[in-house]
């Protein structure tokens, strides 16, 4: 049984964001570039399972312009055993994400997906879901816990006052959370044998995908800067601020 992983190229989070003068978009000249942290949780999660033998195989899948592969090989470099590229220089939307993902898993035989909640960029949390329904497939969101036995998934996640356990049918769409696991670093061996594990490239025409998106982002702004605070001499002071300036009372 093979696994399916998205992993997505999102900014590192440690970077400084700047908008263009234009407010079309963000600049990404001298950006560096990381796996997406929750793809990285969903890699981990494929990787121990493979070595745990519930599955044979993990299979690694990005989309991007040609040095997303790179992100793609960090993840074979954890432990993945190939990966898949789909080039694409465009905006990619939660629902092209999800019908490009579709393409990829018909053409393939897997045993199930697994893949971040959402990414740091976008956090827009709706591929998982868009993917699941175009399959047809049963699904277990934001998962602190993953089980897998007997053809089916036992799923533990965390909701409001507890925690919540899903059985569901093999094949399936799983999205991690933190609690998941702790990803491994990508040790310096990982990495040399990362370059010579298999990478198919591909495009959107060669899968059938329509480049059509269905958000555009007509203008991003930075947010205000913080004001800067001041003393009150008493508590009546305070209070009376926050009633009648602040209208947080």
């Amino acid at each position: 049984m093979k696994i399916l992983v998205p992993v997505k190229r999102v900014p590192d989070y440690e970077a400084k964001i700047k908008i263009k003068p234009d407010s079309s978009g963000v600049v990404t000249d001298g950006i560096k570039w990381i796996a997406n942290p929750f793809d990285e949780i969903a890699v981990e999660e494929a990787i121990r399972l493979r070595d745990a033998g519930v599955a044979t195989e993990v299979v690694v899948v990005g989309i991007g312009p040609d040095d997303a592969a790179a992100q793609l090989r960090y993840g074979m470099a954890m432990g993945a055993d190939s990966g898949i590229h789909i080039k694409y220089d465009g905006e990619v939307d939660s629902d092209l994400a999800s019908r490009v993902l579709e393409a990829v898993y018909r053409k393939g035989e897997y045993g199930f997906i697994i893949m971040g909640k959402q990414s740091i960029d976008s956090d827009a949390n709706q591929t998982a879901q868009l993917l699941a329904a175009r399959l047809g497939l049963p699904q277990a969101c934001f998962a602190s816990k993953v089980e897998i036995a007997d053809g089916k998934a036992t799923v533990t996640r965390e909701v409001d006052g507890g925690l919540e356990t899903l059985r569901i049918s093999l094949p399936c769409v799983i999205s991690t959370d933190l609690r998941l696991n702790e990803p491994r670093y990508a040790s310096l061996p990982g990495i040399m044998k990362a370059k010579k594990k298999p990478m198919d490239e591909t495009s959107l025409a060669d899968l059938g995908v329509s480049p059509d998106t269905k958000i555009a982002v007509t203008k991003m702004v930075p947010p205000e800067g913080r004001k800067a605070g001041r003393k009150v001499a008493d508590v009546a002071e305070l209070v009376s601020a926050l009633q009648n300036e602040a209208k947080v009372l």
